[in-house]
């Protein structure tokens, strides 16, 4: 690609929008991705189809070594985990393997909220830019009308219900539903931060409008449709999914599905082709699929299934990425995903900096939008050494799933050579297979090489890989693994709801189903405000929700949103578009 390096690296955007990018068809050419099996959107991008895994011509087997990119504890502005991710793909392709970047598309709510775009940074992004971090093709869209037309049918019925009697339901050759208007379980969405509809009473103005009750909205990507979406194998397997989702009670407290609404078809008919991957490149022409967005801190955290069944079939590399650190989407990736996938990976890289471990350390806050401190722009050893504790921390839990670990130290131009030793000789001191400094960011795949060949290294030696709990243990005994195994929790607390919840869900024969922890992504305890790596404290379990349909159940823990604010500035203040040229500037 014909990308002509600068220093300094000028802003993200000029880099994107400056790229000569290829046809995507001659990217997946490369691959062994024939035209046949692409679905286009222009020139940049297409859908792969789910044909290509049962074509007889098609690979059969899994080729690629498999590498999920996890964190440490990030601060709130992260820590370029998805950099890296892009870059090491790159740096992969640097060293002559054909390599492929599997990643969530991301919602629109942190596109215009806090984070900006999420394509990677500098030298390491996906390209087009624009595309990947707004509409795509449409899959988030897909997942918000399949998703509120099950709200609707819901809303439907009971207002159906309230006026007709059972034998008119019997000549219309449907059986009343008797739904408990107090045990609705299904919420709306939107696909943007927006705190005002997190509650409100719905169906004001009179009977036509009702029923009269509170409920609210969720963001899309925490939509149990956008995790069914990474979930799903195939169309029969989507379809099946959609229709075990559990939308609420019966009066006698038996589950309600969207299959008893007769909804889950008409659902499955908005997300058809939202189920085909995208494939779009990146800076260096590596193949990227980009798929499925759900919340790291609510939902799994993970792209599909079906772009990792594709990718590690037509790659020799296949580097996907796990949302925040590794006791949040590494954990999920292991026990929810690759339980559901088959696909085990051959090892994993932890994304550290130097700014998030002083943090760690007991550096001043990290507030997005705000200068940051001079103990974070400046060496400070004893500061760093500090916060060692939390790199120790993850590296223990990707080591409890028998995996090796390479630290990926993501190098910032403040940072120094002392602080990079430390760092390094401390992650080799708590297990590290290896830890290298990556600078791709401003140098693309050549500042990826050294963390390429170790990642190479690390895979050389067939994995061990397990999972942390079976399925056939109890609801509370799987929660408290989790708890304790992975965030070094002592005791766990549960509310009256919990336990009910708990009760609930375990008499409807749900125990069974792997957990989904829902809580925050900024400490390795429920309250964001804990840095390093605390022990032995008490972690409360205020609520559980039921995703039947997914194939979990997800414990709220501390203070846990479905639908993210604005802040005081939001990114999309930053943002406009030339209109002469069509140049976007502000999503970076």
């Amino acid at each position: 690609m014909s990308i002509v390096r600068k220093s300094p690296v000028p802003h993200d955007i000029d880099i994107a929008q400056a790229a000569d990018v290829k046809p995507i068809s001659e990217i997946a050419g490369r691959y062994g991705l024939d035209e046949r099996f692409l679905e286009h959107y222009g020139s940049e991008k297409a859908k792969v189809r789910l044909e290509f895994l049962t074509d007889p011509l098609s690979p059969k087997v899994k080729r690629a070594k498999y590498i999920d990119v996890t964190a440490i504890t990030p601060t709130p502005l992260g820590e370029g985990k998805t950099t890296t991710t892009v870059g090491l793909a790159q740096g992969l392709g640097f060293i002559g393997k054909k390599a492929i970047a599997n990643i969530r598309q991301p919602s629109m709510g942190p596109t215009f909220g806090i984070k900006g775009g999420a394509a990677g940074g500098g030298y390491s992004q996906i390209v087009p830019m624009a595309d990947f971090n707004l509409h795509l093709t449409g899959d988030i869209h897909a997942v918000s009308a399949a998703h509120n037309l099950c709200a609707a049918a819901l809303d439907a019925r009971m207002y159906h219900e309230s006026r007709w009697s059972d034998s008119y339901f019997e000549k219309l050759g449907l059986k009343k539903l008797d739904i408990d208007p107090y045990a609705i379980l299904w919420r709306r969405v939107m696909d943007m931060n927006d705190r005002t509809l997190r509650k409100g009473i719905f169906g004001m103005g009179g009977l036509e409008n009702g029923p009269l009750r509170e409920t609210g909205f969720d963001i899309s990507v925490a939509s149990e449709v956008m995790a069914i979406l990474a979930l799903s194998s195939s169309l029969d397997d989507l379809r099946k999914r959609l229709g075990k989702i559990v939308v609420a009670l019966d009066k006698a407290g038996k589950a309600i599905t969207t299959e008893d609404l007769k909804v889950a078809g008409a659902m499955t008919i908005l997300m058809k082709d939202a189920l085909k991957p995208n494939i779009l490149q990146t800076l260096e022409e590596q193949l990227s699929f980009v798929h499925a967005g759900p919340f790291a801190n609510i939902a799994h955290g993970n792209s599909s299934i079906v772009a990792d069944r594709i990718a590690t079939r037509i790659a020799d590399y296949v580097v996907t990425e796990s949302g925040f650190g590794a006791d949040m989407g590494f954990e999920k990736f292991m026990d929810i995903k690759c339980r559901a996938s088959g696909i085990m990976p051959d090892a994993v890289v932890l994304v550290a900096t130097i700014r998030a471990l002083k943090m760690h350390g007991g550096g001043p806050k990290v507030t997005p939008g705000k200068p940051l401190s001079t103990a974070y722009t400046q060496e400070n050893l004893e500061l760093l050494g500090k916060g060692m504790a939390n790199l120790e921390a993850h590296l223990g839990i990707i080591r409890k799933f028998g995996l090796p670990a390479v630290v990926a130290i993501n190098a910032f131009p403040t940072d120094t050579a002392a602080e990079h030793e430390l760092v390094r000789q401390a992650a080799l001191k708590a297990g590290a297979a290896d830890a290298v400094v990556t600078k791709n960011w401003a140098l693309g795949g050549e500042g990826a090489a050294e963390l390429a060949e170790a990642v190479e290294k690390a895979c050389s030696t067939p994995a061990q890989a397990k999972l942390l709990y079976p399925l056939d243990l109890s609801i509370k005994d799987k929660i408290e693994t989790i708890a304790r195994e992975v965030y070094g929790a002592g005791t766990i607390t549960y509310t009256k709801e919990a336990s009910d919840a708990i009760e609930k869900f375990t008499s409807l024969g749900y125990g069974n189903l792997p957990i989904c922890m829902a809580k925050t992504h900024l400490s390795l305890t429920h309250d964001p405000t804990v840095k390093g790596a605390p022990k032995g404290f008490s972690f409360p379990v205020k609520d559980l929700r039921l995703a039947a349909g997914a194939g979990f159940i997800y414990p709220l823990t501390g203070e846990i949103s479905t639908m993210p604010g604005l802040p005081s500035v939001p990114a999309y203040m930053g943002m406009d578009i030339d209109t002469t040229t069509g140049m976007i500037t502000g999503l970076s």
